[in-house]
């Protein structure tokens, strides 16, 4: 975790990035990276996604909805995290970039 603090977390926090593609590097960095580590017994999944949330709130975008991917993408989710282990992010960045534009999408309609 200190590793994970001086490096990933240092360098993506807060998420101030104006870039949308800096953004969703970011979050599938640090979301992938603390999945990875797993340093809980149980909870490892909500605390990555409330982490995602508040860089999220940092970089100016609305709460993320993560809903779709609680389902049959539940699979596609899980591939993006192993990717990880050999510092493949672009599943991850795939994954973020549909969270994004789905929350903005219903953002939008509000």
């Amino acid at each position: 975790m200190a590793d994970f603090e001086k490096s990933e977390l240092s360098r993506y926090t807060p998420c101030n990035f104006a870039d949308r593609e800096e953004q969703i590097q970011a979050l599938a960095i640090v979301h992938t990276e603390l999945l990875l580590i797993h340093p809980f017994r149980e909870g490892n999944g909500r605390l990555s996604r409330l982490l995602a949330m508040l860089m999220a709130l940092q970089a100016g975008l609305p709460p993320l909805d993560f809903s779709e991917f609680e389902g049959e993408r539940k699979e596609e989710y899980f591939a993006a995290v192993r990717k990880g282990l050999d510092r493949d992010y672009q599943p991850m960045e795939k994954f973020f970039n549909a969270v994004i534009s789905r929350t903005l999408q219903a953002y939008e309609r509000r």
